[in-house]
């Protein structure tokens, strides 16, 4: 089936059309800065512009960085804090004249991963990360999702901070890390999520996964650790999914 995604980050919105049942894109990302501030009338009026780009009518899926509980935003990481406690799908909804579904960016990417990409098949544990400008996470367990685990927010004792502020690629980029000092900070989280965890596989999602060469060289774990097929249009897909009731 067709549908649209769209994903909501703190630097861009994405979207695309989406064949749900392939786990494609059927046209080029559509991609537009997230308003500074990122207030939800701003956010609201860069997604009629995906819509009316697409010339779509029909049902819309959208990934969120924060907690989504029912289609009501109830976290807001990376975006204003207007979006605390706000009913996202139903504004949406009213906005495009579209039914939305709004779930969690990372569960949406994850739900892609695991159908269509690196995950599919997988017994076990399985904890799918995206690294951008914050870190997005989920867990499946022998394939039922754990929603809405902000393991970015995991605090890092030793580091005295979130595990975002420390080891996420916009972290890389604005301390201009080289790959293995990065690496060895992406390997410190990583043991941590190991000894919490005991995951069988973790899939490194985001746009950095594409120079995966680079850097998972220098994680050490018990888990396999793998890049994520789909890239960076795991959260447009998996969108896609969650708005085509399965």
């Amino acid at each position: 089936m067709k549908a649209l995604g769209i994903d909501i980050g703190g630097s861009g919105i994405k979207g695309a059309l989406v064949d749900t049942d392939k786990g494609k894109l059927l046209t080029d990302r559509l991609r537009i800065p997230t308003p500074q501030p990122s207030k939800p009338k701003s956010v609201l009026s860069a997604i009629q512009t995906i819509v009316r780009h697409f010339d779509y009518v029909g049902p819309i899926g959208v990934g969120f960085p924060g907690i989504v509980v029912d289609g009501v935003t109830r976290t807001a990481a990376n975006v204003h804090n207007d979006w605390i406690d706000y009913p996202a799908a139903r504004n949406i909804a009213l906005a495009t004249n579209c039914e939305t579904v709004v779930r969690n960016d990372a569960d949406v990417a994850g739900y892609a991963e695991m159908f269509h990409g690196a995950g599919r098949g997988v017994p076990g544990v399985v904890m799918i990360f995206t690294l951008g400008t914050g870190i997005g996470s989920v867990m499946f367990v022998n394939g039922q999702i754990v929603p809405n685990l902000e393991l970015g927010h995991l605090y890092l004792r030793d580091q005295k901070k979130d595990a975002e502020y420390f080891a996420a690629d916009r972290v890389r980029e604005e301390n201009d890390l080289t790959w293995e000092e990065w690496g060895d900070r992406l390997n410190i989280y990583f043991q941590h999520i190991e000894f919490l965890f005991s995951p069988n596989l973790i899939i490194i999602g985001g746009g950095v996964s594409k120079k995966h060469q680079k850097f998972l060289k220098y994680i050490n774990l018990r888990a396999d650790i793998v890049p994520a097929q789909l890239r960076n249009e795991a959260g447009i897909i998996g969108a896609a999914m969650a708005a085509i009731p399965r």
